[in-house]
């Protein structure tokens, strides 16, 4: 498959987008801290979730004189202070875990409270080494890694195992190093098809470790992040970055259906953020006023300049962003993460989605 991109605009934007130095991405929510937006039962007997990925996932590994996920304005809608989150509140991590009826589980680091789970993801991480910070180098095989020496020191039994799953989510950092390293979009495809034969033996390799449940992230649609639409001043998505996202769907579409056929269970699963993100987005536009998000392209916290991120700033102390009046009424947070009200909106398009996790 060959895309037409002007060469020109690919560097701009990647190379711009690395000098912001994230994307999570690579690819779910709540309103305050309701106790309707939690599943206090749980279903399926799974009682434990294992999180592998990068930043739409990392609920507290990156280091803190680093991420900006530990500065202010982050995480002030919850827990109302920075805690590690590149949100300003909860993400998908936390709506699997309330979906499954448990506590988000800890980060890695804190193996003192191991009852739910732990995450494992990083913001920066691809399942290839990235150029991405804050943590460029703890790939999704260094997770898993780290998950398989806790499982054969005894941490967790066959039983634990039996009774989890894992999240799986890969948001586009091995894009943006891709980008970073090539002039050319021209051997994109073949990339694309590596990112995804790297999954697979990453989700195989969970699974075979006793996991009952792999649900894995379709990658959301990259055109539609403010990082990118800023060029058209959020007023449209770059439909020719979504073809990125369209392509990688297709092959991890293709790779999870073999991989169910090959086991005698539905054991992986797709939770669809693609389809979840653009679902939305035509909601606003066919509906205006029918959901809270204004302009779901633009989001609530930038910097001054484009040279500023959310959460800079100068040697003064004086930050170098604003943040909108009412996070509440923002898609995303910042230039590539949903909000808080943001990963609530997809979380409610994913549960049905969530349902097959149940399924023997």
């Amino acid at each position: 498959m060959r895309f037409s991109f002007m060469e020109n605009q690919w560097r701009h934007i990647f190379v711009f987008y690395l000098l912001f130095s994230f994307f999570l991405l690579t690819g779910i929510q709540v309103v305050q801290c309701s106790p309707n937006y939690y599943h206090h039962h749980r279903l399926g007997g799974l009682s434990k979730l294992f999180v592998f990925g990068d930043s739409y996932a990392d609920t507290g590994n990156d280091q803190k004189p680093v991420a900006r996920s530990w500065k202010v304005p982050y995480g002030i809608t919850f827990p109302g202070k920075p805690a590690g989150r590149f949100s300003d509140g909860r993400v998908l991590t936390d709506y699997v875990a309330s979906f499954l009826g448990i506590k988000t589980p800890v980060a890695w680091k804190k193996t003192n409270r191991l009852r739910y789970g732990i995450n494992f993801a990083f913001g920066g991480t691809g399942v290839f080494d990235t150029v991405v910070p804050p943590d460029p180098n703890v790939t999704m095989t260094r997770q898993i890694d780290i998950f398989q020496q806790l499982i054969q020191n005894g941490v967790y039994s066959k039983f634990d195992l039996n009774s989890s799953a894992a999240l799986v989510a890969l948001a586009g950092n091995d894009y943006i190093t891709y980008f970073a390293k090539n002039v050319s979009s021209e051997g994109l495809s073949n990339f694309t098809a590596s990112i995804i034969s790297q999954l697979v033996i990453n989700m195989k390799r969970i699974h075979d470790m006793g996991v009952k449940k792999v649900a894995v992230t379709a990658i959301e649609p990259i055109g539609c992040l403010p990082v990118i639409s800023v060029l058209s001043s959020y007023q449209q998505c770059n439909e020719t970055y979504n073809k990125i996202s369209i392509f990688h769907n297709l092959l991890l579409q293709q790779a999870v259906e073999k991989l169910n056929n090959e086991t005698s269970e539905s054991t992986f699963m797709i939770l669809d953020l693609y389809n979840a993100f653009i679902s939305i987005f035509e909601r606003q536009k066919e509906h205006p006023g029918s959901l809270k998000f204004g302009n779901p392209l633009k989001p609530c916290c930038v910097g001054l300049t484009r040279k500023d991120l959310c959460g800079d700033k100068d040697e003064n102390g004086v930050p170098k962003y604003i943040v909108c009046e009412n996070p509440e009424s923002a898609f995303f947070w910042d230039d590539v993460h949903p909000s808080h009200e943001g990963w609530h909106a997809i979380y409610s398009t994913l549960q049905h989605s969530l349902q097959q996790l149940y399924i023997r």
